[in-house]
């Protein structure tokens, strides 16, 4: 609960967005408690997971993980900023080694439904406690600095709009799981609140999202030769149309004609300047966390004629990576997060594949690959969306393993997750 809530809910919560820290990045990212409950928790959760009889089990599979960090943590010894990358390669590899620890500490999936009910119920009373109680530090202000356009909008505790409508779409997965396994009317309570929030956020392509994922997993649970198409072409058209839209003219003025903002709100500005940058080192990249918001490119980008210079991301996981680490990096990130999880999932026995556990992985898991194409959420290591994509992923490599409880006759050769 503590690591849940943690992520969910922060320590510093209901960050004020009208002062001039906002416009620096660094500001208020870190501070000795943040760091104190951070290393506690990991050091807990370690200690557990080591004398854990699945300790095994712990950040794999280590033949990709490994030379992946090992590889990240290269780019970024070479980079501008070392530093910056060293760090961001650690809390990476700390909250992948919790994620990978995480499922086991419930006894059952029963009581995990209903810790993840508290958790999220905790969540979101903080969230709409703000509403009521704090809203100039939960509803974006006209009087903010860097996006005044949002004011009304509802952020909650979280610091953007769109990182409480991602939330909120994801607690919605959690409130239809809870239904299922431990209590309809918590259930129902959570999707309730969770979608009340959502509509308030204005976060248009989380909303619309919300109802394809639920389709879209439906295909995917009960139409196998669809499973590739839907990950592997889904999320590669999802880019082609996103950022080729920014790249390539006419692809823009196709998707134009369709009805769609080719901009994706502005995005394509961001995602033309990152394609260009990428075009002039695709191997090693400029090291992670050493590209955006750093003084080279804020400060000496004045020649740029673009205001995506001062841009905070690249509103794109996939792109931010080849970014970051290069199309090698870019190439182990999605065999970790497409082909790994399609492979586990292909090996789900019938009983496990339609179980309401394995439909909360795979929808979250679903949302968070299409998500990732217009938000940059791979490998942010305090993020509760990364946090929570990584335990799914956990989840369904634990699933392609397990047996279910009631039908295992005998003690097995070898132990299976009980998630």
């Amino acid at each position: 609960m503590a690591i849940f809530l943690f992520f969910w809910i922060s320590l510093t919560p209901f960050v004020d967005l009208t002062g001039e820290a906002t416009l620096d990045p660094s500001a208020g990212n870190s501070n000795r408690l943040n760091q104190i409950v951070s290393l506690s928790l990991f050091a807990g959760t370690l200690c557990y997971g080591i004398f854990h009889p699945l300790r095994a089990t712990i950040l794999q599979p280590r033949a990709l993980l490994l030379p992946m960090f090992g590889w990240f943590l290269f780019v970024s010894l070479i980079s501008s900023h070392p530093m910056l990358g060293i760090k961001a390669v650690i809390l990476t590899v700390m909250a992948t080694i919790n994620a990978s620890i995480y499922l086991l500490m419930p006894n059952s999936e029963r009581q995990f439904a209903k810790m993840l009910a508290i958790g999220t119920l905790i969540m979101l009373a903080t969230a709409y406690y703000g509403i009521v109680f704090k809203p100039e530090l939960s509803i974006h202000q006209l009087s903010e600095l860097r996006e005044p356009m949002n004011a009304g909008m509802w952020r909650g505790h979280f610091p953007h709009k769109n990182s409480a409508a991602a939330a909120m779409v994801v607690a919605a997965f959690f409130g239809l799981f809870v239904m299922s396994v431990w209590s309809r009317l918590a259930g129902i309570a959570i999707i309730v609140l969770s979608v009340v929030f959502l509509m308030h956020t204005g976060g248009k392509t989380s909303s619309a999202m919300l109802p394809a994922i639920l389709i879209l997993a439906w295909m995917f649970e009960r139409v196998r030769f669809l499973r590739i198409p839907i990950v592997i072409g889904g999320v590669g058209l999802f880019n082609l149309f996103a950022v080729g839209s920014a790249v390539f003219r006419p692809l823009g003025n196709f998707v134009t004609s369709l009805g769609i903002d080719a901009t994706f709100t502005n995005r394509a500005d961001i995602w033309r300047f990152a394609f260009d940058a990428l075009a002039q080192n695709p191997i090693t990249g400029y090291g992670i966390k050493a590209f955006w918001q750093t003084q080279e490119l804020v400060y000496g980008g004045g020649n740029v004629e673009t205001w995506a210079v001062a841009a905070a991301n690249g509103h794109n996981s996939y792109l931010d990576i080849a970014l970051m680490a290069g199309i090698p990096g870019l190439v182990m990130t999605l065999l970790w997060v497409l082909v790994l999880p399609l492979r586990d999932i292909s090996r789900l026995s019938p009983a496990i594949e339609h179980s309401p556990l394995t439909r909360l992985f795979i929808r979250v898991w679903l949302y968070l690959i299409f998500n990732a194409g217009l938000e940059s959420l791979f490998f942010e290591g305090g993020n509760l969306l990364w946090f929570t994509f990584l335990f799914c992923l956990y989840g369904l490599r634990f699933q392609s393993s397990a047996t279910l409880t009631e039908d295992r006759a005998a003690p097995a050769e070898r132990p299976a997750p009980h998630v």
